[in-house]
């Protein structure tokens, strides 16, 4: 699974499945970019994959772990149709 960050394609080092969402160990400008998405309104933050594909996600979580920060992303609707 990647996540969708604006129009930035985002590989966690890790991505773990929980209910409702998934938790994603980011590092870099990962980190960076999903802030300025979720708190800054710099894009919508997808799941791109998986159970969740094309899911939009709300952070409703962010743990600071050293050189890496582990985000919950949780469901925020139905999936985007695609034509």
């Amino acid at each position: 699974m990647e996540l969708l960050v604006g129009i930035r394609r985002i590989t966690p080092a890790a991505i773990h499945p929980i209910p409702g969402g998934v938790e994603a160990e980011l590092r870099g400008d990962a980190v960076l970019s999903l802030l300025d998405a979720a708190f800054h309104g710099a894009g919508r933050v997808e799941i791109l994959g998986g159970d969740l594909d094309r899911r939009p996600m709300d952070v409703a979580g962010i743990e600071m772990r050293g050189a890496s920060t582990l985000v919950t992303l949780l469901c925020a609707g139905e999936a985007a149709r695609l034509n």
